[in-house]
């Protein structure tokens, strides 16, 4: 069995901590059992591990998050990435391709694929190992896991089983499928429904569609050769422009002939907004802040180095960062994607394979002059790529640690106190020696992430391309 990850998310609905490089699966609001902050990914990974699938897991995202990912679970995590971002379809049919062509997986492999941050106990990763068996024992084209509903709730769309019919179909009114007493047939899907109906869907033992499903690798590569579309990943990749961009729910799961769903009883949540993010969050308060005691039910997480205070008022979210601000109250905290619609801005924070950078001021001038300055945290022993940028020059202030600097060819050591200047158009880079501090001012005509061009990511091979 080969578990894929998909991570993907625009990082609307948690602003101002999310966004389009930061989404909701890489907020550091939970907790490990040491009581130190913990993303989701990185909860989510850790029970992977515990499962014993670490080594045959892979995570299908874009460019955007893969510094990202590395930042949050080093090395080890292996990586599909896209070339640019378009639907769960073709981020689902590239990892298949790359595990057909590339890692060299069996045709008769069960592929499971499932969302990068779910809110699950353990017991929810030795169901997804019972997928492999049901697809087997169905012969069905894919094979999903419901859960069982706690409440008629309108937030998720819900599985529709085939309705009893005779004994072998008697156990909690959904059609059993032959020979296997925990996997049954699906009779159709329901999206998000009103509360009548998903009172109504409880009534026909309907499960929430948690977004987890599996099948054989070669219903997958049948697939794509039937569409004309590649079965190579580096031909998927030269053609991905021309994907469709299209969900897998959508090309795939609604034109399937036999889809049968494992039920699941344990304890699962999507914490994609900020009431039930706030739900499992152990802390009141996380950063620089404070929430008087009759303030009931208020979550407070401010990620600015100034304090915030809230005083009295109960059951609302308080969130701050470089991104913004949010106060809502708890309840109508899921209308910020829709509030936010036509508001893009650069990200404002960014994690990095090397640390973290923050943009704590920028101005643009009338004169179309733009200025924008960063804080820049580097974990010891990384270093940038070897780099150059067109549209601006730069002017580093260290402001804590001690790095080695390669400027235009040339080798040298820096350290708290010293300034160094990089105009357009020369190459650079720096590893940290110690944890590194950079204040780093940005000025020129359009100051933009795109505007980087490396020569060499590894250290060794820019110490080798000077020489």
């Amino acid at each position: 069995m080969k578990l894929v990850l998909l991570s993907g998310g625009s990082g609307k609905r948690l602003w101002p901590l999310s966004n389009d490089a930061r989404s909701k699966q890489f907020l550091k609001v939970l907790q490990n059992r040491e009581g130190e902050p913990e993303s989701m990914v990185q909860r989510v990974w850790g029970q992977i591990r515990a499962a014993g699938l670490e080594q045959e897991t892979y995570i299908a995202t874009s460019k955007s998050q893969v510094d990202m990912i590395s930042s949050q679970l080093g090395e080890r995590a292996a990586v599909v990435v896209e070339p640019e971002r378009r639907d769960t379809f073709p981020a689902i049919a590239l990892a298949a391709a790359y595990l057909y062509s590339v890692a060299g997986a069996s045709l008769k492999e069960t592929i499971v694929v499932m969302p990068v941050d779910p809110y699950v106990e353990a017991e929810f990763f030795d169901k997804l190992k019972e997928l492999e068996g049901v697809l087997n024992r169905s012969q069905a084209e894919l094979a999903l896991i419901g859960v069982q509903p706690s409440s008629p709730s309108e937030n998720y769309g819900y599985i529709v089983p085939d309705s009893a019919s005779g004994d072998e179909a008697a156990h909690e009114g959904m059609g059993a499928i032959d020979g296997c007493c925990n996997g049954y047939k699906v009779h159709h899907f329901k999206e998000k429904p009103c509360k009548a109906e998903a009172e109504a869907l409880l009534e026909q033992s309907a499960l929430w569609n948690c977004g987890v499903f599996a099948f054989k690798l070669d219903y997958m590569i049948n697939l794509l050769i039937t569409l004309g579309l590649p079965i190579h990943y580096d031909e998927m990749l030269k053609q991905y422009s021309r994907m469709p961009q299209i969900s897998f729910d959508y090309q795939v799961v609604e034109q399937a002939a036999s889809i049968v769903v494992l039920p699941y009883a344990g304890s699962w949540r999507d914490l994609g907004t900020w009431e039930m993010l706030t739900g499992e969050m152990k802390r009141q308060v996380v950063g620089r802040g404070i929430v008087t005691e009759d303030a009931k039910g208020t979550c407070l997480i401010n990620e600015l180095d100034i304090p915030v205070t809230v005083l009295g008022a109960s059951d609302l979210i308080v969130a701050a960062s470089p991104d913004g601000i949010l106060v809502s109250s708890k309840e109508q905290s899921y209308r910020i994607k829709e509030v936010l619609k036509g508001t893009e801005h650069r990200p404002m924070y960014e994690e990095r394979r090397w640390g973290s950078y923050k943009v704590i001021d920028y101005v643009k001038y009338s004169e179309g002059n733009e200025v924008l300055t960063k804080r820049i945290r580097m974990k010891q022993g990384c270093n940038l790529s070897y780099q150059y940028h067109q549209k601006r020059n730069e002017v580093w202030t260290i402001i804590a640690g001690s790095g080695e600097l390669i400027l235009g060819g040339v080798y040298s050591q820096v350290s708290a106190g010293d300034v160094v200047k990089i105009p357009a158009g020369m190459l650079h880079s720096i590893r940290a020696l110690s944890p590194l501090e950079i204040i780093e001012v940005q000025s020129g005509t359009e100051l933009i992430e795109e505007d980087i061009y490396r020569l060499c990511l590894v250290w060794s091979d820019i110490l080798e391309y000077c020489r």
